[in-house]
């Protein structure tokens, strides 16, 4: 029986890497004679660039940009491969929430500048071809800060350009191009399919997560639409309903107005990289699972990726989640044929994320007595 074992990373507790190790160790102390074949995961979220590191053999190159906050320096970096001289850019280095302690996180302040700055470095290194990877953000700017990076400027009432921060796109009234974009061709690498504007938009649905309160989501939106207008009024580009556009804050819409960029699910690319659809072709299960299985991960998440992938072939897919929280039926209509999580009801977040290890360890070793065992 032939296993393959396609894990996401679990946030803030297992890398993707660590989280298909554990999975293998744990299939084989129930059947040692599997066949098991590990491809760690991501979906342009967090963990990306090491993902496609591993899978494509590049190398991280270090530097120093504006963090998430405009008074902030992060030590970020990117992914370089030498073979087609492309850069993966992973925004949540520069821009992302695990830089911020939770009570500095405001979406109206936080910023894509330093995201900006990493897409700049990797040009001047030598990319000719940019990916940038959108997932993680602790920003709500519409790519506005990435965009002044690279040379954009962005004007209020009184030709004045204005500051950082999602508060401050509410005040754009012009926006200028600069005299010379040398960008080699960017594609962005979405983890969510959300729109930029409207009910499922970036605002609406994602602020909240990013310390955001109710007067802010509505202001955010109201900034983010001023911007889609502002966008299709002078560069003549609708960026507002583009299909992942709103994912880190709408910086992917942005990078479709600012760079040109293409979208795509990011675990689209990653499956390509990493060789997983060759994988699948002669296995019988196919595993995957992430820190949290619930309604994101129905639009561009790793699982929701893998199911697709392993629907119509005769490779069960199965999940081993943090927590599952959607119904059986939510998940069975994904094709997948078994779902667990390794927090039960009567226990508490703290216990299941202090206790990771072991429990995704006793999670495996179950679904392994339950399906694999003859």
């Amino acid at each position: 029986m032939k296993i393959v074992i396609a894990m996401d990373s679990f946030k803030g507790s297992l890398t993707a890497q660590q989280a298909c190790k554990i999975v293998a160790e744990g299939f084989a102390s129930v059947v040692p004679d599997l066949e098991i074949v590990t491809r760690p995961m991501a979906d342009g979220g967090e963990g990306t660039a090491q993902t496609m590191i591993a899978a494509r053999g590049g190398k991280w190159i270090v530097t120093e940009v504006t963090g998430p906050l405009p008074e902030m320096r992060a030590e970020a970096g990117f992914a370089f491969f030498e073979d087609n001289q492309t850069a993966l850019v992973e925004m949540a280095a520069a821009s992302g929430m695990q830089l911020l302690r939770t009570e500095q996180l405001n979406p109206l302040k936080t910023t894509t500048y330093g995201t900006g700055e990493l897409i700049k470095s990797a040009v001047d290194y030598g990319a000719k071809w940019i990916l940038l990877a959108v997932g993680g953000s602790a920003t709500v700017d519409g790519g506005v800060g990435a965009a002044m990076a690279l040379g954009w400027r962005f004007l209020d009432g009184q030709e004045n350009q204005v500051g950082p921060g999602g508060g401050e796109v509410e005040r754009i009234c012009k926006i200028i191009r600069p005299k010379e974009l040398n960008l080699p061709e960017t594609c962005v690498l979405y983890d969510v399919s959300n729109p930029l504007c409207g009910n499922q938009g970036a605002a609406r649905v994602f602020v909240p997560q990013k310390g955001g309160t109710p007067e802010m989501v509505n202001r955010l939106e109201a900034g983010l639409r001023h911007l889609a207008g502002l966008v299709c009024e002078q560069l003549g580009f609708d960026i507002s309903n583009i299909p992942g556009g709103g994912a880190a804050g709408g910086l992917a819409a942005g990078a479709a107005a600012f760079m040109n960029a293409s979208l795509v699910p990011g675990i689209e690319t990653v499956i390509e990289a990493s060789g997983l659809r060759e994988d699948i072709k002669d296995a019988d299960w196919v595993i995957t699972g992430e820190g949290k299985f619930d309604k994101q991960s129905l639009h561009g998440k790793v699982v929701s990726g893998i199911a697709k992938l392993a629907a119509g072939t005769r490779v069960k897919a199965g999940v081993i989640a943090g927590s599952v929280e959607l119904a059986d039926e939510q998940w069975r209509q994904l094709g997948i044929a078994e779902a667990i999580g390794i927090q039960t009801r009567q226990m508490s977040l703290d216990y299941a994320f202090n206790n990771c290890r072991q429990l995704l360890w006793k999670r495996a070793e179950e679904f392994a007595r339950r399906h694999l065992a003859r």
